[in-house]
């Protein structure tokens, strides 16, 4: 935040410097029109003033018009320096109040005291929005704002990936893990790899020195670092096609794939709590690196997007510095950092930048450790890597939405689980895809055309939270509610399960479930208070800012503090809007969608507090709806089950 307070800095002096100059310009036009006016006005007993000349114009006809030109004029500059002034305070004033709210937001954060920061942090965006400044055309407000949503954003991520239950856990990247390691000179090491490397293929220029050789020496001979190359390089395995082919699509060498081991180990959702830096190439919340980030999918996290978005700021990094280590320095410590130790040494030259000592320590260890991940992974033989198992590629099938679904229900419609629905989408925040707004979901391969037509009989603004289940032997219409927090009555009456026309192994159910996320409590109102915000309410119950504003008329994000809220809906079965589902005929799937059948329910009960929940099967008797009977007959009009 030190740019915040060199700009406060710099305010105060040109505000001081602005009265200084308003005082010297006043007493010199004092100065200036005293004469004129001691003759104008002359002494203090006379009642007449000087005959004019004639055919002359008299002076106390014109002077008074002069004066309140002048005067006039000085009024507007003296209002708009009061004006200006006034907005410099207020302004100041506001970034001082978010930022103390948001270092107590960090404090508390730092202590674990996750809600306590949650509002902290609200304060902090609150009063910038409640200002009524314009944070979009002041570019001090305009700068405040930007970096205080992307320093907030980053801590909330951390704290959204940790929260979700299905997020794998991460692990540090190599470099990482090393910490502060110090290697020795082996000049026997480094006559070895020099000889190495003549014969080694790669298009990218490698070389061997001491510090590449120490870097070489962790990895072999330190446990924990070979281990952590090891599984880097056996995750790699997921990525390497998909990144190997946008390397080549933009011109960047292929063995730059290896500078991900430094990065993230290969993991998409890698985040440094510290820098906010997240993905799997590190990127910042903040920069012009075409990736999308908002409250529901950061494009940091997503493999693919950036992937491309690393090549091309490669790409662009080395055409500024014509190399690619001091590219690859560049990448990590900032290029404006690197041109300026260029510029004071003479050398654009990595190497004689590290030897001058112009370069940080983590920069110091980031190109030689990369060069020797690359040395490695390409003599595997050599270094004890022969035994890596790749990781199998990650493949997909591709879904457009444009609505809100949970993750739940995609396990369920794809006959998979959770954790596997999580992993294909990582730049995904929640456990939802947003509402109206284009998001590319993932779904496993070979799954689509079967998604996509299970899904058209669930009405979209339900997909949130109903559920869908395969009926496997032996299982009831109880067993099923309780699992999946819904209603066995709506269940029989949404899918036409009557006595004439009992439950079967194999039938496709879909599940109404009530759209609110106190399950426990059937919480129906909440009373927010002071700190209470839209957001932090939808945050607390599960939902979305929509909702809250459609259940409780809202037209802006404004709430009043002691007005109660309703924060849940009933269920509503709309009729007509489905067609029947044939429940006896029996679908085929791929092998890997029969394999997780039988784990559809058991996952798909496990919830995130931060997500759309479902109420239990023991919810108060006013989230429980009887589909009317409308509903019922249509469904059975159009049922294609046989009637028995």
């Amino acid at each position: 935040m030190g740019q915040f307070a060199t700009a406060t800095r710099t305010m105060k002096r040109l505000m001081a410097s602005h009265r200084n100059t308003t005082l010297l310009l006043r007493g010199a036009r004092a100065l200036a029109c005293a004469p004129l006016l001691f003759a104008l006005a002359g002494c203090p007993g006379d009642t007449a003033g000087p005959t004019a000349a004639p055919g002359s114009v008299s002076a106390k006809a014109t002077a008074p018009q002069v004066s309140a030109a002048q005067q006039a004029t000085q009024q507007q500059q003296d209002a708009a320096a009061l004006a200006a002034q006034q907005h410099a305070k207020k302004v100041q004033d506001t970034i001082d109040r978010s930022e103390a709210n948001y270092r107590a937001g960090v404090e508390n954060y730092n202590a674990n005291h996750l809600d306590a920061a949650r509002l902290d942090f609200d304060a902090a965006v609150d009063g910038m929005l409640s200002s009524g400044l314009d944070l979009k055309d002041d570019p001090q407000m305009a700068d405040e704002f930007d970096h205080l949503l992307s320093a907030i954003n980053s801590l909330e991520m951390v704290a959204l990936k940790q929260g979700n239950g299905f997020s794998p856990a991460v692990e540090a990247a190599p470099l990482d893990a090393a910490n502060e390691v110090t290697f020795p000179s082996d000049p026997a090491l480094v006559g070895r790899v020099a000889a190495e490397i003549k014969t080694t293929q790669s298009d990218f220029p490698l070389v061997v020195n001491d510090y590449v050789a120490g870097w070489i020496s962790y990895f072999s001979s330190s446990p924990a670092g070979h281990a952590h190359l090891k599984a880097s390089l056996e995750r790699a395995g997921k990525y390497k096609d998909m990144i190997s082919k946008i390397l080549r699509d933009n011109g960047v060498p292929q063995d730059l794939i290896y500078q991900a081991v430094a990065e993230s180990g290969f993991q998409p959702q890698a985040l440094n709590r510290s820098s906010g830096a997240g993905g799997m190439w590190q990127f910042m919340p903040f920069g012009n690196y075409g990736l999308i980030h908002n409250g529901y999918f950061d494009e940091r996290f997503d493999p693919e997007k950036s992937t491309i978005a690393y090549a091309k700021y490669m790409k662009y990094l080395y055409n500024q510095f014509g190399d690619w280590y001091l590219a690859m320095a560049a990448y990590d410590w900032g290029p404006g950092n690197v041109q300026r130790a260029v510029s004071r040494t003479g050398y654009a030259d990595y190497w004689e930048l590290y030897k001058r000592g112009r370069l940080p320590a983590e920069t110091k260890a980031y190109v030689p450790g990369i060069i020797a991940a690359m040395i490695m992974a390409k003599n595997p033989a050599q270094y004890g890597l022969t035994n890596l198992v790749p990781d199998p590629p990650v493949l997909s099938d591709t879904v457009t939405t444009s609505y809100a679904i949970d993750l739940r229900l995609v396990a369920d419609l794809t006959e998979s689980t959770v954790p596997e629905i999580v992993a294909l989408n990582p730049a995904l925040l929640r456990l939802t895809t947003p509402r109206d707004i284009s998001y590319d979901l993932h779904v496993p391969p070979g799954t689509r055309n079967e998604f996509l037509d299970r899904l058209k009989d669930i009405p979209e603004e339900n997909r949130a939270s109903w559920r869908f289940h395969v009926v496997k032997p032996g299982e009831t219409l109880d067993q099923i509610a309780t699992a999946l927090h819904g209603h066995a009555t709506e269940i029989a009456q949404y899918n036409d399960v009557t006595a004439s026309q009992p439950l079967q192994t194999g039938d496709e159910l879909i599940v109404p479930v009530a759209a609110v996320s106190s399950a426990a409590t059937g919480q129906q109102h909440y009373t927010p208070g002071r700190r209470d915000t839209l957001i932090t309410v939808a945050d607390r119950f599960g939902i979305t800012v929509e909702q809250l504003r459609e259940w409780n008329h809202l037209t802006s994000n404004r709430i009043t503090p002691g007005r109660s809220l309703y924060v849940a809906e009933p269920v509503r079965l709309a009729p007509g809007m489905r067609s029947s589902r044939s429940r006896s005929t029996s679908h085929s799937h791929s092998a890997h969608g029969s394999s997780h059948g039988s784990q559809s329910a058991s996952r798909g009960s496990s919830h995130s507090t931060r997500n759309v929940a479902t109420t239990s099967a023991k919810s108060t008797a006013a989230h429980h709806h009887a589909v009317p009977t409308t509903a019922t007959n249509k469904n059975k009009q159009h049922s294609k089950r046989p009637v028995k």
